[in-house]
């Protein structure tokens, strides 16, 4: 995704995933979902920390966008892709947008397709769009109107069942392929951002149904493996890639458990039981331990040790948490801290080493969207559009406050000394450019 490959990869290096750097530095690519690493985390110094969405202060740029999506902005030098669905038409369309002043460059319907059962709080345009700087990827489900009995429902009803599809466009608009790999069913509707690994796009399809986690050759869209995931549960949980002790690790959670693949192979590595049903929260690694938050019907924070084989659920469990309930929020690491954003509004800091939480205490009105860091800061973005920027410590403290003025359920996106943000109606670019990142 940066530099012609995902950045996670390169620096897998890092021994922990929370620092950013306090000198000057390069303006940064934010190329897929939680940014250059995948895990909410911008080496950018002089983010902006105050703005006013409804009186316009220290927002460079706000322009509608057609349709409605939940999913995040994906930017790449001048150019913001953006995943949404058109109502009227039952269009599921990718737009570019110049990231200098928004305005549309181009806009293209990827599918039309009747829309699928869903949760109210998903939408159908959820997934954020991938790319390495020469092609755009992006992912929808398609259905037809079937619909099958629901599974792993309280109350028995009829559910949409669908197909996966992603599609890949040159930074021009030009379709290149366009592939169905496999089915999906849920009753909480699609998300699942694909991710590049070196010639691979992946995309999870954990789903209650035959579900799948597959690897498409992102030049021609070709299955390159597709492995399958043996609970049959939805989740949506967006792997994390690192390179630990000479092997390299695709880990996520979903489908009742938590599992590290071969990313290149999709060989299973290792595997923890649960420890819960449903999961959507991405993991965060900070050079010792993977760190989990889920999920439903119970609710855990987890820090797990990357070093094992097989079944690793009765000896590599470092700590485990009962006392956040994290469900949708991906969490992040920063300044030497965990945090994790409570669904129903309070922000909870852990330390990562031992468990302990440091403090808990109530940052919004409901987080769907997941958290971000920069400049040492730690972003929490509340549904109703407040965001909380929070100076990470042993105590709570609140740098600022800052109203959108419309509701937010995507997560943001920080490139360029910018921040963006997808709110229902509009996009924002806050604070003034950085200018081009440099290849």
């Amino acid at each position: 995704m940066h530099c012609t490959r995902l950045l996670l990869l390169v620096v897998l290096s890092l021994s922990t995933a929370g620092l950013v750097s306090t000198g000057p530095v390069q303006a940064e690519n934010w190329p897929g979902w939680r940014g250059p690493r995948g895990d909410g985390t911008s080496s950018e110094t002089g983010v902006p920390t105050v703005w006013d969405g409804a009186k316009g202060e220290n927002i460079a740029w706000k322009v509608a966008i057609p349709g409605n999506g939940h999913a995040s902005p994906a930017v790449w030098d001048d150019s913001i892709f953006i995943a949404t669905c058109i109502a009227e038409t039952k269009e599921r369309v990718l737009l570019c947008l110049d990231r200098t002043n928004g305005s549309t460059r181009w806009q293209k319907t990827v599918v039309t397709s009747p829309f699928e059962t869903k949760h109210g709080l998903n939408s159908y345009a959820s997934s954020t769009p991938a790319t390495d700087g020469k092609l755009v990827y992006v992912t929808f489900l398609e259905t037809d109107g079937a619909v099958v009995p629901a599974t792993n429902v309280g109350t028995p009803r009829p559910v949409n069942i669908g197909k996966m599809v992603v599609a890949a466009y040159d930074l021009q608009g030009e379709q290149k392929w366009i592939v169905r790999p496999g089915e999906f069913v849920s009753v909480h509707g699609y998300c699942s951002p694909p991710v590049i690994v070196d010639d691979l796009l992946i995309v999870n399809g954990d789903h209650d149904g035959n579900s799948y986690i597959v690897a498409l050759n992102k030049l021609t869209g070709a299955t390159v493996w597709k492995q399958p995931r043996e609970n049959k549960t939805r989740s949506y949980v967006t792997p994390l890639v690192r390179e630990i002790g000479g092997r390299r690790q695709m880990v996520f959670s979903g489908n009742r458990c938590i599992v590290s693949l071969d990313p290149l192979t999709g060989k299973p590595l290792w595997t923890i039981d649960g420890p819960t049903e449903q999961f959507v929260a991405s993991m965060v690694y900070d050079g010792k331990y993977f760190f989990m938050a889920a999920g439903f019907p119970t609710y855990h924070v987890m820090a797990i040790r990357p070093d094992g084989t097989g079944n690793v659920t009765k000896t590599h469990i470092a700590w485990e948490s009962e006392s956040a309930k994290c469900y949708v929020p991906s969490p992040v690491l920063a300044g030497g801290y965990l945090f994790v954003a409570d669904d129903r509004g309070t922000g909870n800091c852990f330390d990562p080493a031992t468990g302990k939480r440091l403090w808990q205490e109530r940052l919004g009105s409901h987080f769907s969207s997941s958290l971000v860091t920069a400049g040492g800061l730690v972003y929490f973005l509340a549904d109703d559009g407040v965001m909380q920027v929070v100076k990470p410590g042993n105590e709570l403290e609140v740098v600022s406050r800052n109203k959108l003025g419309e509701q937010i359920f995507s997560s943001p996106a920080i490139s360029h000394g910018q921040l963006f943000l997808r709110g229902e109606t509009h996009l924002y670019a806050i604070g003034k450019s950085a200018g081009v990142a440099t290849k």
